[in-house]
């Protein structure tokens, strides 16, 4: 079932579940551009790469990934191959994301995009493939920790966008950062709106130099921040390239349809060990 979301006369988004909104008051594609694009140096820093991959924490209504789509495209320089990751315990209705971006041009075309690949969201991982695979978005359905800790990869950009740390502090808890700044490199570059104290002492802790911005107003700040630890950082995971332990093998008893559907989803699964 899909997280009911709640429009104010005004048109604006908020969750019940959480008491809280689902972007700034200045405009959803506002805060996009202004504290995530440009909190991480996008587009200029993915100018020329082979691959740019941004890790978020908190979908929502999936503006800030309609926005880097939409910045993607509209670059001569970008990389060959544009994936978002993104952690989403509580998915929205098809309906809900073509409401947030309708009234801006930009986006509501690649919104009518993502709806249509936006059902079946159950409890896991899901590959959605744009503009012929050189965008994809690979939806992680569940709670933050073990959704993170199920992937393996290095991230160039990490967006921090749930809800406030007041309203669902198990998105900005230490163990919840900790396990994000795994998945980051010497100079992965972080972006956030929010400038709580305990966010900026966990962040540090891992080894990111932060610094504040302006925010878009109302608030006056918003936080930047790049991976450069003091320390050299012990790798867990392994890198893009690197061995990773091989999934055993399936065979499907049965043609047909249900065996073809059955053979296509095991093969996206074992295509989502890769990211």
């Amino acid at each position: 079932m899909s997280e009911p979301v709640d429009w104010t006369s005004a048109g604006a988004p908020r969750s019940a579940r959480f008491d809280d909104r689902y972007h700034s008051e200045a405009g959803a594609l506002a805060q996009a551009r202004h504290v995530f694009l440009g909190g991480c140096g996008l587009p200029g820093a993915w100018a020329g790469k082979a691959q740019w991959r941004i890790l978020e924490t908190g979908f929502g209504l999936g503006l800030n990934f309609l926005a880097a789509w939409a910045a993607w495209r509209a670059d001569p320089a970008r990389p060959g191959l544009l994936h978002f990751v993104s952690v989403e315990a509580y998915p929205v209705a098809a309906a809900d994301l073509l409401r947030a971006a309708r009234d801006e041009p930009d986006l509501a075309p690649l919104a009518q995009q993502l709806a249509a690949q936006w059902q079946g969201l159950l409890p896991g991982l899901h590959r959605l493939a744009f503009d012929g695979g050189r965008v994809l978005l690979t939806l992680c359905v569940g709670p933050v920790q073990p959704m993170l800790r199920a992937q393996r990869f290095a991230a160039d950009s990490l967006y921090l966008d749930g809800f406030s740390p007041q309203r669902n502090p198990d998105m900005w808890s230490p163990e919840t950062l900790r396990t994000l700044a795994r998945f980051a490199r010497r100079g992965t570059r972080l972006a956030t709106w929010t400038i709580a104290r305990a966010v900026r002492d966990a962040l540090a802790s891992q080894g990111f130099v932060l610094e504040k911005a302006p925010g878009l107003p109302p608030k006056r700040d918003c936080l930047r921040g790049v991976f450069a630890p003091a320390w050299e950082p012990r790798r867990h995971e392994p890198w893009p390239g690197e061995a990773v332990a091989v999934p055993g093998d399936c065979a499907v008893i049965g043609a047909g349809l249900a065996g073809a559907a059955v053979a296509a989803s095991l093969a996206l699964r074992l295509s989502l060990i890769h990211i």
